[in-house]
């Protein structure tokens, strides 16, 4: 019997993605037979679209929740965008620049650094196979950012989070945060692509990982939590996979009766 769901939402890092940061077949195989069975499907990320293109492409998905929410298309067409409001983030920018802490600026077309040179950001990038990017450090203020990334560690968040308390900082890697307005999750996103299909969050299953998962598994009518996602993924999911490394995607479709 097949499970009544009507889409599927795909975390990528951790979900998608392998520990090599690449698609097992069992995972291909597996959404190939849900969107046979009728069920549509639709990534749900921190990445923003330039940085899913390739596997857009090789999954034949064009709905998409980006940015953690704050750039949603459905069938390649923007459907909702967010963003923090260039005078939080421009305090930001230049708290952190009196630091010698930086960052990064995204809009659906590419990464723009504050700076040139930095080691921590390099590292972190390299971490989703992305090279350095060009640099411009008032990107901000003349274009439309989706995503900012600052480049603190744990022991600088909680300073950070006291001195700008209209955002969220969640954290995606020991040297970086995504900075996301106050009221910006991956569920939000979801949200407002569910009622474009006039349907609902029961509607819907989600699978992931990260902290950054946490709204939308907890707003979904069913959400799987990956057996390497992190505790408090984990603690709100309704279901856990086995490890991604370990075809832990397909398994747990299997189970919920949408292959």
């Amino acid at each position: 019997m097949m499970n009544p769901a009507k889409i599927l939402f795909f975390d990528v890092d951790g979900t998608l993605f392998d520990s090599t940061k690449t698609i097992p077949q069992s995972a291909k195989d597996a959404l190939a037979q849900a969107r046979a069975n009728g069920y549509e499907l639709a990534i749900a990320t921190g990445r923003g679209p330039f940085m899913i293109a390739p596997l857009l492409e090789e999954l034949a998905i064009d709905t998409y929740v980006t940015f953690n929410g704050q750039y949603v298309v459905y069938k390649g067409e923007v459907v909702y965008t967010n963003q923090v409001d260039k005078s939080t983030l421009d305090g930001i920018v230049t708290f952190g620049a009196s630091r010698g802490e930086h960052a990064v600026f995204l809009d659906e077309n590419q990464m723009v650094a504050s700076v040139a040179g930095e080691p921590k950001l390099e590292e972190a990038l390299a971490t989703l196979k992305f090279p350095y990017p060009l640099v411009d450090p008032v990107y901000y203020k003349n274009n439309d950012v989706y995503q900012t990334l600052v480049f603190i560690e744990q022991a600088q968040e909680t300073l950070y989070e006291a001195k700008f308390p209209t955002v969220q900082f969640v954290r995606w890697h020991p040297y970086s945060c995504d900075i996301l307005p106050a009221n910006g999750s991956k569920a939000v996103g979801i949200e407002k692509l569910l009622v474009r299909l006039g349907c609902t969050m029961e509607d819907a299953v989600a699978f992931g990982d990260g902290l950054n998962d946490i709204e939308m598994l907890s707003a979904v009518g069913t959400s799987v939590a990956m057996g390497n996602g992190h505790a408090e993924a984990k603690a709100v999911a309704t279901h856990i996979a086995p490890h991604v490394d370990e075809g832990g995607l397909a398994t747990i479709m299997k189970e919920l009766n949408l292959i």
